[in-house]
């Protein structure tokens, strides 16, 4: 890649999928050695993003580079230089993760005792050893997961595309995962991340880009973004759930329509211009109404709340 200062192009991408337009002109870039985090509510585009990096599709209309590599005329050399660890894992369930291993080294034509010695290497990088000879219908999916990403380095990439690699895992398994993400990028790999995770994007992303209904909408650091909003975020659960839906419409008046109501947990997220006083004036509201109140604080925003604000809609997996 050189002293290529991004990575990863994309210039004014088009993809339509009959009536339906997936990309209305998508143009980023992704800096050298760096994580560019892509964000979007459900069936924003980012998916098609990644499949149009990855040679899978081809745009309708735009360009798109890897390490300096058109994608659409020349796939077959940006296909040796980049990885793919996608939504579900892609290993053949019959066979033993060494085998999974041996077999991607071989389909990229490595000698054999070369795939054999690259193939070990991962598996005790992944923690996967004790494993190796198991049948992969035999593992956690968590495991799979790992084995699915070891898959991607088989071949030492420049570039990394991680379409929701955590989607399903459990809360440590994820933080796992998000160590090994951090190794790749310290050994100076580049990743792109699609997430329906925002606080993944906020601990791993360097540069994060939000996508909705196929266009670009906003991009920066995480904090550029949060301060975007210049608001802060009254958090309030009340002492019985029964009045979580009463406290909900009691605080819509001050959040202008982005009032979030979590109705697993019960909190409700407000964002508020003047912190201080928007949380005396949730106190007052819902003392009108009676509400009794078990936990209020005041916190700055978070991704969750620029998400909401820009999309009008909480993010999903796509």
């Amino acid at each position: 890649m050189g002293n290529t200062p991004y990575a990863v192009v994309v210039d004014g991408v088009k993809k339509s999928f009959g009536s339906v337009t997936a990309l209305a002109g998508v143009s980023l870039k992704a800096e050298t050695g760096k994580v560019l985090g892509l964000l979007g509510p459900n069936g924003a585009g980012k998916t098609t993003i990644v499949r149009i990096l990855t040679t899978l599709l081809q745009p309708d209309a735009g360009t798109a580079t890897v390490a300096g590599i058109d994608v659409v005329k020349n796939p077959g050399a940006a296909r040796r230089i980049f990885g793919l660890a996608g939504q579900y894992p892609a290993v053949d369930e019959m066979l033993t993760g060494r085998e999974n291993l041996n077999m991607v080294g071989r389909l990229y034509h490595m000698p054999r005792q070369l795939a054999k010695q690259r193939a070990d290497e991962l598996l005790e990088r992944f923690a996967l050893t004790d494993a190796a000879n198991r049948p992969i219908r035999t593992y956690s999916g968590g495991m799979r997961r790992r084995l699915d990403l070891a898959a991607a380095l088989v071949v030492r990439p420049q570039v990394l595309f991680l379409d929701e690699p955590t989607t399903g895992l459990d809360p440590r398994t994820r933080m796992e995962l998000w160590d090994v993400i951090r190794e790749l990028v310290a050994d100076g790999a580049t990743l792109l991340l699609t997430t329906q995770y925002l606080e993944e994007a906020d601990a791993l992303a360097d540069h994060i880009a939000i996508i909705d209904r196929g266009l670009l909408i906003a991009e920066g650091t995480a904090d550029q973004l949060k301060g975007r909003l210049q608001k802060d975020v009254v958090q309030v659960r009340v002492t019985h759930p029964d009045h979580a839906q009463s406290a909900y419409e009691a605080l819509k008046v001050l959040g202008n329509g982005s009032t979030q109501l979590d109705a697993t947990s019960g909190w409700i997220s407000v964002p508020v211009p003047h912190g201080p006083q928007g949380l005396v004036e949730a106190v007052r509201l819902l003392d009108e109404r009676k509400v009794a109140i078990a936990d209020i604080s005041l916190r700055r925003p978070s991704l969750d709340d620029v998400f909401l604000t820009l999309t009008g809609k909480p993010t999903a997996g796509e």
